[in-house]
């Protein structure tokens, strides 16, 4: 982690799937942060893509600078308020796409107290004592067939996750406590598992809410570089 040089992916610049006056929903690349970090050479992120066109504009939720998949953002003060609210009524669905080291159960859940590892930031760890309550539900699945980015296949699993609740890097340290760390996370699997992807195999698949001023129910889907629909 010490020897980590952030360069994230110029292009595509911004993938949006849905634009109106008061959000805007995007594709996020692996690798690229969600708001700009504290540092000047961190400041490239979606966050900062958007105010070029869109000053106000505010992240009302985030994904891991490695995870990829499916963002809203609100683009007004009124947008920003109502969505922040729906994510904390949890009335947004939000679900994932993973390859897992080993073979798991056909589905289970994960239920293990996470709070910040302290002495190793941005790490997380789980604590019975002083660890904030996590939810993670998992599905094996056979819809889909390996990428391209994925290296070595052997042993692996497909998954599709649904976090209960949302956690800074709860399905990855979820996942890795139970044995099964996802493909390329250079935080929570070992060398032999990180060498397997050449990213970290975590997506946000699909991510659907209600329009917060229309009688809209709004629902996107996308697929990552590391998984294929079966045809």
């Amino acid at each position: 982690m010490k020897d980590f040089v952030y360069n994230p992916p110029k292009e595509p610049f911004l993938t949006i799937l849905f634009e109106d006056q008061d959000l805007m929903v995007i594709d996020k690349p692996s690798g690229l942060l969600c708001v700009p970090g504290r540092l000047k050479e961190n400041y490239d992120s979606i966050l900062s893509r958007i105010w070029l066109r869109h000053p106000d504009a505010m992240a009302v939720h985030r994904l891991d600078m490695d995870t990829s998949g499916l963002m809203v953002v609100g683009l007004t003060k009124r947008a920003i308020s109502s969505l922040g609210r729906m994510f904390e009524k949890k009335e947004v669905k939000k679900r994932y796409l993973a390859v897992v080291e080993g073979n798991t159960q056909n589905c289970g859940q994960i239920d293990l107290p996470i709070r910040c590892d302290i002495e190793n930031r941005p790490l997380q760890i789980v604590d019975y004592e002083q660890g904030k309550p996590s939810l993670t539900l998992y599905e094996k699945t056979d819809d889909f067939k390996y990428g391209k980015s994925i290296i070595d296949v052997n042993d692996t699993t497909v998954l599709k996750l649904t976090p209960v609740t949302g956690r800074s890097h709860q399905l990855r340290l979820h996942l890795s406590s139970i044995g099964h760390p996802i493909l390329g996370d250079r935080f929570y699997a070992g060398h032999n598992v990180i060498d397997k992807a050449q990213r970290l195999c975590l997506h946000a698949y699909n991510l659907e809410f209600k329009h917060p001023f229309k009688e809209e129910l709004l629902s996107f889907s996308t697929l990552p570089d590391f998984l294929e629909k079966k045809i």
